[in-house]
């Protein structure tokens, strides 16, 4: 895909789903790999804020009782006994070491896409953005979802492959994914359907 032009007047910081009950060692959805770009991620936020580009953060998270949760209640045994992304609680919050300043938006969503049932378009138009950076994870989940998303509403995208990350996959019956594999195939589904792919480098190349 042609490089979106990185206007930081036009271009908003998406930093998706790095919570503390993903991030956090022992959490009830960790994933470790999370951890592994905080680094890339801490460099990624500061350029970004010193170009004054808008930094928001989708957030998952669930009403208790669940009446949002969906089939996520299925698939996510700790979602689903109400021991994980409950609104309120501490596991929803951002991590602490790429938490929001002040003035920086948290998102709240339901779904994988950040757009779905959310305000983020309106809040992304209101601020007169046509291209989003995304950040954050899971790759295959939540952060294509959203580039889907963005794709969908006439917005432009950038992944920073090295700012985002998945987790291994079971043997589901089609054999197991290590992380780094999905992570890869994520990102070449993207980069061919949705977004350009890049890194956290060659991003801040471009804004210096």
């Amino acid at each position: 895909m042609s490089a979106p032009t990185i206007d930081p007047a036009r271009t908003a910081l998406l930093v998706i789903d790095m919570q503390n009950d993903f991030v956090e060692e022992g959490a009830p959805l960790e994933f470790p790999e999370g951890r592994r770009i905080l680094p890339t991620l801490q460099k990624v936020l500061d350029a970004a804020r010193s170009a004054g580009m808008p930094v928001i953060y989708p957030a998952h998270v669930h009403r208790r009782g669940g009446a949002d949760m969906g089939i996520h209640r299925d698939l996510y045994p700790p979602v689903g006994a109400g021991q994980a992304l409950v609104d309120g609680e501490h596991g929803v919050e951002i991590y602490l070491e790429v938490a929001p300043q002040d003035g920086e938006l948290v998102i709240k969503k339901h779904r994988y896409n950040s757009f779905y049932a959310t305000d983020l378009e309106i809040v992304l138009r209101g601020l007169g953005i046509d291209t989003l950076v995304l950040t954050g994870m899971t790759t295959e989940c939540c952060v294509l979802g959203t580039a889907r998303g963005a794709l969908e509403r006439g917005f432009r995208s950038v992944v920073l492959a090295d700012a985002t990350a998945s987790c291994d996959y079971p043997d589901l019956g089609f054999g197991p994914m290590p992380a780094e594999e999905m992570h890869t195939a994520a990102l070449r589904i993207m980069s061919l359907t949705s977004s350009r792919v890049t890194d956290a480098e060659t991003f801040l190349a471009e804004l210096s």
